[in-house]
């Protein structure tokens, strides 16, 4: 009878979930702990690490049954590592990930980046995740690794494109590129047109004084762009010249 290799702490073998793909062969396994899904679980391992003083936009709770030190959601989790730390002790960082397998689907590595010279020991670390499946992180303060962290925590149930950037029209990129192209016009005038005229109709049919009502924009740029605006792009005919004139280019 063979024995069973899990390495899943006791108790929490009934909150363990072993999906299957479609060869019948199991995935990575996801562990699920702790009462609610609005908190973040912290190893009790943690404790005194400065990064928890400044976790302040969600809800933590220290609990025994986790092995990472930090899980953010139920497929989410992040081991935390000081670089000074790792360059004294080398070896803890392989342990933990041992200790961890193949649980959750999200792993990071969190470095705290407290040595001068950090830069063999971040292409070692860099290795390591490549080889174990884990997303890398540096932060370089307990503050920002604390922020790290936290936004994992708040974009957990958010779709992907909620932290893309978010790119304007192609048609006001070029409308607002047209503008800045107006002697003392910059890119924030240009936003701040559009966004109180909407269009390039209405900044035309704007008058001067309408246009240095804008915040940030006064009356010069609003002479400047207002002349900009009604002068003709063709220069209007010379008449033809006459006489002996017509002879000469002056």
């Amino acid at each position: 009878m063979e024995k069973s290799t899990s390495s899943e702490p006791s108790g929490a073998s009934s909150a363990a979930i072993v999906p299957r793909s479609a060869s019948g062969e199991p995935e990575k396994k996801v562990l699920v702990t702790g009462s609610s899904g609005n908190t973040l679980l912290v190893n009790p391992k943690q404790r005194g690490n400065a990064l928890l003083k400044f976790i302040t936009g969600v809800i933590w709770e220290y609990d025994d049954a986790i092995i990472p030190d930090y899980v953010m959601g139920r497929t989410a989790c992040a081991l935390f590592l000081s670089l000074a730390y790792h360059n004294l002790k080398p070896d803890y960082i392989n342990q933990r990930i041992k200790q961890l397998g193949k649980l959750y689907d999200l792993r990071v590595l969190l470095v705290q980046v407290d040595m001068p010279d950090p830069h063999f020991c971040l292409k070692h670390l860099t290795r390591v995740c490549l080889l174990t499946e884990l997303t890398l992180m540096l932060a370089w303060s307990p503050e920002e690794a604390a922020k790290i962290i936290q936004v994992y925590k708040q974009y957990e149930h958010k779709p992907p494109d909620a932290i893309m950037e978010k790119k304007e029209s192609d048609a006001r990129i070029k409308l607002a590129s047209a503008l800045t192209s107006i002697r003392s016009i910059n890119k924030t005038d240009a936003s701040t047109l559009l966004n109180n005229y909407g269009s390039l109709e209405n900044i035309v049919k704007a008058t001067p004084h309408s246009l240095a009502l804008c915040p940030g924009l006064g009356q010069q740029k609003a002479t400047r762009l207002h002349n900009a605006l009604h002068t003709p792009f063709l220069k209007a005919d010379k008449k033809p010249k006459s006489g002996i004139a017509k002879y000469f280019n002056t």
